[in-house]
């Protein structure tokens, strides 16, 4: 073998190796970066959107001038768990009421877990379809105890949900309804309640969902 086609077959090892390396770190850049991505609109707890991807979500369905109804749930007696049997125990519960709500199929589009022990749905249809969703997403809590590291719980949920109604219904009308709706079940039965102008204006309401 020649002089020069040694000298060839070294360059382009080389170049290969070279282009190897370059493609080794670009993988692990891209990985890193669909990472940060996952991070920043998931929650650490559950796995499940958190309220940055719910909102999002929801925008560009109103957008789209979608039908859509939003479904809000926090569990009862949440806080007792966390105070008797601490927060390892309430962060599994956590994960097992995220994953029985995960199971919940179309028309919810979007589970996610907004804060503390919060959850809201996101549901792609009429009042028809949000009202079945909120009673699907409370019956699939209650319906059997939850094995956590301590043993099994008991848990209910207080669902509140409403429905677009309008083509100018925004993000915080439709928040601030359903978390109205929320509060009037755990005021009452912690079941669940759909949003009526009436009988809900009056309910307290936190107004923070939409930032």
């Amino acid at each position: 073998m020649s002089q020069i086609v040694q000298q060839m077959l070294t360059c382009a090892g080389g170049i290969l190796a070279g282009l190897a390396l370059a493609a080794a770190v670009l993988w692990r850049q891209q990985r890193a970066l669909r990472e940060a991505r996952y991070d920043a609109t998931h929650d650490d707890v559950t796995g499940l959107p958190n309220r940055r991807l719910f909102l999002a979500r929801l925008r560009a369905a109103l957008e789209d001038n979608a039908p859509v109804g939003v479904v809000l749930l926090d569990l009862n007696g949440f806080k007792t768990v966390n105070d008797t049997l601490g927060h390892e125990v309430g962060n599994d519960l956590l994960q097992q009421v995220g994953r029985r709500l995960a199971s919940l199929a179309a028309p919810v589009w979007v589970i996610a877990r907004l804060s503390g022990d919060e959850f809201a749905l996101l549901v792609r249809g009429n009042q028809d379809d949000t009202d079945a969703a909120a009673r699907a997403a409370w019956r699939v809590i209650a319906a059997d105890s939850i094995r956590v590291v301590n043993g099994d719980l008991r848990v209910t949920a207080s669902v509140g949900y409403t429905h677009t109604r309008h083509p100018n219904t925004t993000v915080r009308h439709l928040l601030s309804q359903a978390d109205s709706a929320m509060y009037e079940a755990k005021a009452t039965d912690g079941g669940v309640r759909e949003y009526l102008p009436h009988r809900t204006a009056t309910v307290r309401s936190r107004d923070r969902h939409h930032r």
